[in-house]
Parts: C-alpha cells; sequence; structure tokens
C-alpha cells in the first residue's frame, strides 16, 4: 500500500553533492516503489553558493514540477554569495517563510501520511509540526549535520544567548518529532543525550550501480589531463571553512621535490578563491584546481586518482558524516581521512580497516599518513573499502529498512 508522503528540505535534486543529492535520491526512489511524494524545497544552489542552470531566472517565485508520482515546489530564497553565520541565518529564515507560505496552501488541500523534515536548517521542524497538529500526520526529523554545534564549535556564531536559544528550540522538535534519524551512531549519541530518546539510524548510500572500480588507470588518468607515472591526490568536494582544507596546501609545499605529485582540489565553495590565492601565494605548482566534475564523468573522475583526502577539523570530526567517503569506497579507492580516536568515523574506518586515519588538524600526521599511502601497498584497504560499499552502503538495502520501519509505519 503506498503512501503520501511531504518532504521539507532547504537542498534538494539537481544539487550534485551534499544533502540535496541524497534527498533527490530517496525521493525518486520512494516515488518508484509508488508512494506519492511531494517536496517543498528551493532552488538548486550548492555547493556554488548561487542559483543554478536552467532556475538562474526562476529563482525569485515560485514555481511547481511534476514527475510522474512526485511533485516539487520550489521557493525563493535568499544565497549569499560569501555566507558568514548571520547571513546563513538569514537565508534559512526567508526560505522557513517561503516554505511556510507553501505550505499553508497544502494545509488544507492536501492530505500526507508522513511529512519527513531534513535539515539543515533545523528549525524547518516547526513547519513539519505544524503539519502534523493540523492534519494528523506522522513526522519523521532527519539529522544530516548538526548545524548548531558546528555553529558553535567552528565560532560562525558567537552569541551565547543565540546559541542556548537555537537549542531550546531544537530540543521542542526533537521531543514532538515522531522518529529522529540520523547518520552516525556519534551523531546519533549527541542527539540522544541532548533529547532524551532514541535515534533510528539512517546513513548515506551509494548507487553502487553508477559509483564501481575500473582498473585503467593509466588511461583515466590521460584523460583528466595527467600521466601515467603521476600520483593523484584528490579532495573532491565542498570548498568551505569547516573542512581546514589549509593542510592539503601546507602538505603540498612540504613535498613539492616529488614532481610525480599532483595536489588536485575539485569542486566549489565560498572558500575556494581563498585557497586558489593562497596556493598562488605560496608559489604551489603541484596544486590544480578543477570545477565541479559532471554526474556523468564522476566515477570516471574518482577511479582516476591513487589517494582521496577526506580533510575535517577536530571540532566537526562527529558533527557531520562525510558524503563522499561512501562514493571513495564504493571505487575502492585509498581514503587518507582526519579524524580523532573517538569519533564516529575513527572507528567506522579502523574497525573495518577500509582507510587511513590520521589525527586531525595535525600536520605532520597528515604529512605521515601520505607517505604511508604512496609507498605501501593498499590493496587489502582498497578490497575492503569495496567490501563494505556493497555490503552495507547499497541504497536498496537501505532505503528498503527505512521504508518498512519509517514510511509504512505511519499506517
Amino acid at each position: 500500500m503506498s503512501e503520501r508522503l511531504l518532504l521539507i528540505t532547504g537542498n534538494y535534486s539537481p544539487e550534485p553533492t551534499g544533502i540535496g543529492k541524497y534527498n533527490g535520491e530517496m525521493i525518486q526512489w520512494l516515488a518508484d516503489k509508488g508512494h506519492d511524494c511531494t517536496v517543498i524545497t528551493t532552488y538548486p544552489y550548492y555547493p556554488h553558493w548561487k542559483i543554478q542552470p536552467p532556475y538562474e531566472q526562476q529563482g525569485r517565485w515560485y514555481k511547481k514540477e511534476v514527475h510522474g508520482r512526485l511533485t516539487v515546489y520550489r521557493c525563493p530564497q535568499y544565497i549569499p554569495a560569501a555566507p558568514s553565520g548571520m547571513k546563513r541565518i538569514l537565508m534559512d529564515a526567508t526560505f522557513f517563510i517561503a516554505a511556510f507560505f507553501r505550505l499553508f496552501t497544502l494545509l488544507f488541500t492536501t492530505k500526507f501520511d508522513v511529512v519527513m523534515v531534513v535539515v539543515p536548517p533545523f528549525h524547518l521542524g516547526f513547519l513539519g509540526l505544524l503539519y502534523k497538529w493540523i492534519r494528523g500526520a506522522r513526522l519523521l526529523y532527519h539529522i544530516q549535520d548538526m548545524q548548531i554545534e558546528a555553529a558553535r564549535d567552528l565560532q560562525m556564531i558567537r552569541s551565547r544567548w543565540l546559541i542556548n536559544t537555537l537549542f531550546r528550540m531544537e530540543r521542542f522538535i526533537l521531543r514532538r518529532a515522531d522518529l529522529v534519524s540520523s547518520i552516525s551512531e556519534g551523531m546519533m549519541r549527541k542527539i540522544a543525550a541532548k533529547s532524551g530518546r532514541d535515534i533510528f539510524f539512517f546513513p548515506n548510500w551509494v548507487a553502487i550501480s553508477h559509483f564501481f572500480p575500473i582498473t585503467e588507470k593509466a588511461i583515466l588518468k590521460a584523460d583528466f589531463g595527467f600521466h601515467a607515472q603521476d600520483k593523484v591526490i584528490l579532495y573532491s568536494g565542498a570548498i568551505g571553512e569547516k573542512q581546514g582544507l589549509e593542510s592539503i596546501l601546507e602538505v603540498a609545499g612540504a613535498m613539492q621535490t616529488d614532481t610525480r605529485l599532483k595536489f588536485l582540489i575539485c569542486g566549489s565553495g565560498p572558500y575556494k578563491t581563498t585557497l586558489e590565492n593562497k596556493a598562488q601565494a605560496m608559489s604551489l605548482h603541484n596544486v590544480i584546481f578543477y570545477p565541479t566534475q559532471p554526474s556523468s564523468q564522476f566515477n570516471r573522475f574518482l577511479n582516476m586518482a591513487d589517494i582521496h583526502l577526506v580533510i575535517q577539523k577536530a571540532n566537526a570530526a562527529d558533527l557531520v558524516m562525510p558524503s563522499k567517503l561512501t562514493t571513495i569506497l564504493a571505487v575502492e579507492g585509498l581514503a587518507l581521512i582526519t579524524a580523532n580516536e573517538g569519533t564516529s568515523l575513527y572507528e567506522l574506518v579502523r574497525t573495518n580497516e577500509m582507510g587511513i586515519v590520521v589525527q586531525a588538524e595535525n600536520q605532520q600526521a597528515l604529512y605521515e599518513g601520505l607517505l604511508q599511502a604512496i609507498n605501501e601497498d593498499s590493496g587489502h584497504i582498497t578490497s575492503r573499502a569495496g567490501d563494505y560499499a556493497r555490503n552495507f552502503l547499497a541504497i536498496d538495502s537501505i532505503m528498503t529498512s527505512f521504508e518498512q520501519t519509517a514510511i509504512k509505519a505511519a499506517r
């Protein structure tokens, strides 16, 4: 029996990475299984921080899209070109207001069985509660990123009063949702501690039919402008302050004498120009910047790299679970990950022996980890990475469990 599902989220397809990518794949999977799905979202802007084609001329007003059993309502939103703490608050507030007016029109016209809110921004949960209280739907609250903790620990918001107010608002939502879920054990522990309730494990996944190993690495390197003997060290993902990507520049500078090593930084984000300027000021000839790669080429692009960097600051390691790691594992890539002992990311990788983990924000540890990745045989690590992706990260198995536990439980 199909359910009528409403998703409220600030990020959605066709955003190529992060939360928007997962939201798009999740809803499409549910629609393909026969559920009637509706989405209230905004226009695609991440990770570029500007509305992307073909929506750039439409992003100032509301738009409705219908794709079979899937209906998408896009709402206008302020998007800062250079996001700061206060600008992000304003951005989230404008989407909340715009989404409220769209939700208001649906309150009296459409009966949904389930309302799902994917955060950040965390306060979208109030919209889910509004619909739940008026129409009696089951509310699912899924946390992809612990937004308030990240804003506090990364000092994006410095006001203690404001941080405490945001935590009180969040607790109000957490205690009234029918189901709260998150993507890692570390995040689940933190959410359970502040909400006093059980948290459902709903991890990010990978489409293993789209991401898989390719053995012709020399051909792939040539296609992307490298020589067969080059050692390509790749960071691919959002380029923002919380990643601490300056460490890549520092280690690249320390390794400039080895002409085989090419440090490739691929992606978009508000911090990219700053990082490019720093690389230029340091005269780093072994650092190359690429734009975000199209989805049609991304599997080949990932397979081309010899080493994949998953860089995070120490105080963000248990607040977010890097989505890029799932695709790295699926292509049997060699991941070099910065995460401190005791975090869920550290425990996951070490327990399954599917990557090299070094201490976060420790330049010497990153340097030594790279030397290990370059010089030692890593076949056993990459083989285990691929096995883990196929056995535990396949979208069908994860979504089937979620459908049975969360969606059909609304009956």
